[in-house]
């Protein structure tokens, strides 16, 4: 199984951190990296959940989540966020309401739960993107087991790259 998994790990991707809440005020955050676009007519997208994540029921009666793409600086919500505790949302800066939007992300989706698969030993969420913003900058990337750093282009005395 591990062998499996490091092998997965060669796949570089982006992270993000899925966040929802209910309608009595309870809220979840989880970090992930199997976040992808499906379609943009109707404009749809998808993540993982471990069935056996605390927060997976939660996630499931919300009915809403908001995709936070992190930024390449904000390795530490990606920590935060994949670390149990009590109150993930503690000191920070969050945007919009009522789903919990985090501050200086790159992206943001706010969804509606269109769908969840079985996915084996996830929960597959498939979700109908309601609204959405973005920003520049570079993304926080994690590749085999760890995160990454893109280097900037390099150029010749000549200019060229």
């Amino acid at each position: 199984m591990r062998s499996l998994r490091e092998a997965f790990g060669q796949f570089a991707t982006g992270v993000a951190v899925i966040t929802t809440a209910t309608d009595d005020g309870e809220r979840a955050g989880v970090t992930v990296n199997s976040f992808t676009s499906v379609s943009l007519d109707p404009p749809l997208v998808l993540w993982c959940l471990s069935n056996r994540a605390p927060s997976a029921p939660l996630f499931l009666r919300a009915g809403r989540f908001a995709v936070n793409v992190l930024a390449a600086d904000q390795d530490h919500l990606s920590r935060r966020f994949a670390t149990p505790s009590t109150d993930k949302f503690a000191g920070v800066e969050l945007l919009g309401a009522p789903l919990p939007i985090l501050a200086g992300t790159l992206a943001s989706f706010v969804c509606r739960t269109e769908r969840v698969h079985d996915g084996g030993d996830h929960h597959i969420f498939v979700g109908a993107v309601e609204g959405y913003q973005r920003a520049e900058g570079e993304p926080l990337v994690f590749h085999s087991g760890r995160y990454r750093e893109f280097w900037p282009e390099l150029t010749t005395a000549a200019g060229a790259a």
